[in-house]
């Protein structure tokens, strides 16, 4: 099985301004490309669904169809308000199907999505999150994780425990988004709370660190790690 991913890039990217007040994050230059393209080749040969939002016309116009990039790319819209992660996963479902990797607009994994995914399936529940022992080192921890377990997910600054952080990859199950409410705005921070409160989240402890775009630092150390690797 060869899961969708979704990637979730309709934010307003503030924390990159003044660079994205006319282009949208996904498009920032990372090593002489738009980072998109950093990110599709490591999908390569998935479908992958844009969940787009500020700006995202200028998305599909850099990627298309997703051939020349060696996936097949799809496009989902916030339409009138921004409706947040959880909501534009919910809006893009019929172009999803059944069960989904998701995947954020500034995350750069280097990971094993084959893996995560035979993870994700053989769990048998409506999601998966992968997570990273952190200590606040790269971020700000927001994972409490024992023996393959999430124990509590918050990102309420200071909590103690927190040994761990939310990598930025996760699994979906279309049924996990049915009780809310299409076309309002939804964390996924949310969904994933209220599944682990059911029993209903996997987890996936990744062996290496996770890459981000989303601040001017993080913009700047994968900008690096990219060029060093290309």
């Amino acid at each position: 099985m060869t899961l969708p991913v979704a990637i979730i890039a309709g934010g307003l990217a503030t924390r990159l301004h003044p660079i994205t007040e006319t282009i949208p994050k996904s498009l920032v230059e990372v090593a002489s490309q738009p980072f998109v393209l950093h990110q599709l080749a490591l999908l390569r040969g998935r479908r992958v669904v844009m969940c787009l939002g500020h700006l995202g016309e200028q998305v599909e116009a850099v990627v298309g169809d997703g051939a020349r990039h060696g996936v097949e790319a799809a496009y989902s819209y916030d339409g009138g308000q921004l409706l947040g992660t959880g909501g534009a996963l919910r809006k893009a479902l019929p172009l999803l199907g059944d069960a989904f990797l998701v995947l954020y607009g500034d995350s750069y994994l280097r990971c094993d999505y084959v893996d995560v995914e035979r993870t994700f399936v053989a769990s048998r529940k409506l999601a998966l999150m992968a997570v990273f022992e952190n200590h606040g080192k790269y971020d700000v921890s927001n994972v409490s994780f024992r023996d393959g377990r999430i124990l509590h997910y918050d990102k309420t600054p200071g909590r103690p425990n927190m040994t761990h952080v939310d990598y930025g990859l996760g699994a979906l199950r279309a049924a996990a988004l049915a009780d809310y409410p299409a076309g309002t705005r939804l964390d996924l921070t949310t969904v994933y709370r209220d599944l682990l409160a059911r029993g209903e989240l996997a987890a996936y402890e990744m062996p290496e660190r996770f890459y981000e775009i989303g601040s001017p630092a993080g913009l700047e150390e994968t900008r690096r790690l990219i060029m060093e690797t290309a």
